[in-house]
């Protein structure tokens, strides 16, 4: 029963993460960004919800007792968020952008660089629900 319930959890987050990983994939960067501000412009509130991960942290957050695996998933998230929108407006809004900040945005990305939250996070929710228990 028991892990029944954290493979349901660990199904349902890699479905979500894989849902963000196809919305935001791109060659670079940049073109990540672009992908996000397309959604930021149409509302900041649809930017949000395009992050069903985040949700999902907090959710798992209250359902674990919040213990400390549980936390470092949703800080990761929060941060996650907090960064993309701080690059959306320096990149497109202020178009304020240092050479370096330049050359990053445009370096090419390995192909399995999207996909590093399925490798990361499905750990700690195991040990978030395995230390809930």
């Amino acid at each position: 029963m028991m892990e029944d319930t954290l493979l349901n959890y660990l199904f349902l987050y890699i479905f979500l993460e894989l849902y963000e990983v196809q919305w935001q994939k791109a060659n670079t960067l940049i073109g990540m960004l672009a992908r996000m501000y397309e959604q930021y412009q149409k509302s900041a509130f649809v930017f949000l919800l395009m992050h069903p991960t985040f949700y999902f942290a907090i959710m798992f957050a209250m359902i674990s007792g919040y213990n400390e695996y549980s936390l470092i998933l949703l800080s990761i998230k929060a941060i996650d968020i907090a960064t993309k929108m701080v690059l959306l407006k320096k990149v497109f809004i202020d178009k304020e952008l240092s050479e370096e900040l330049s050359l990053a945005l445009l370096q090419p990305l390995h192909k399995l660089l999207p996909y590093i939250g399925i490798f990361i996070y499905p750990p700690l929710i195991y040990m978030a629900f395995t230390n809930a228990i």
